[in-house]
């Protein structure tokens, strides 16, 4: 699979991988890669940081918004490789390592077997590594409140629900907001395109998950990333009233 690159912002290109979409934040000769898609994006997620003429040893970071193995694919994989520091929530980090797992279950996904999409769904995990575990052998909390000292200067927000540590990355000059799971766009499974939770069956609290609804919507921006589905251009509040509103 190619590396579908969309330059959203100066310096700020939102990637379509495998059903799941990373961020890269660029600036200067540094970059700063939020997500890394499923395992079996590693080619694509390796051609998109080409394709805007980084590489993984300019890669300064890789922040993850949650430990999902369609976001934490190929994080271990540059640690180990290039030594990319891995950060997260320090709510975050023991999910990262797998010391506990907050991840719908196989069991639960062949219990809704029978709705639209989910077979094909499976499918495309399997074949992409979902259901494979690689877990960050030293995963880091973020060194410090505010703004990251990295390229974008990302301010890390917490949101939990979806799992615990979940966070989303604010970029208050660029008024950019990336927002993992927390707020979507789209997804294989989703009956609706535009702002919205993802399914049920995908959060660990889904009261937090709609709680955090009104973090986002106290981030000043107006460009959404999600973590699935396309970009969403508009004030972020709005998007996360919607969804709110779709929760009900």
């Amino acid at each position: 699979m190619s590396a579908d690159v969309r330059q959203v912002a100066d310096g700020t290109y939102l990637v379509h991988g495998g059903h799941t979409n990373w961020v890269i934040l660029t600036d200067g000769d540094g970059a700063t890669l939020v997500d890394t898609g499923y395992p079996g994006d590693r080619r694509a997620l390796l051609d998109s940081l080409a394709a805007v003429g980084s590489s993984p040893e300019a890669v300064a970071a890789v922040l993850i918004t949650h430990a999902h193995n369609d976001h934490l694919g190929s994080a271990e994989y540059l640690r180990a490789t290039h030594g990319t520091p891995v950060l997260l929530h320090e709510s975050e980090v023991p999910h990262a390592r797998r010391d506990v797992l907050q991840q719908v279950s196989v069991g639960t996904v062949l219990r809704n077997a029978w709705r639209p999409g989910v077979l094909p769904w499976m499918v495309h995990v399997l074949r992409t590594g979902g259901t494979e575990q690689h877990p960050v052998t030293a995963p880091a909390p973020f060194p410090a409140d505010g703004a990251l000292d990295l390229p974008g200067r990302p301010v890390p927000v917490h949101t939990p629900g979806h799992t615990d540590g979940h966070c989303v990355y604010h970029l208050p000059d660029a008024g950019v907001v990336i927002s993992g799971d927390a707020l979507v766009s789209g997804h294989a499974l989703a009956r609706t395109e535009g702002p919205q939770l993802l399914p049920d069956l995908f959060h660990h609290d889904r009261a937090g998950a709609v709680a955090s609804l009104d973090v986002i919507a106290g981030l000043e921006g107006d460009l959404l990333l999600p973590g699935h589905g396309p970009v969403h251009r508009g004030p972020v509040k709005d998007a996360a009233q919607r969804a709110r509103e779709r929760a009900f």
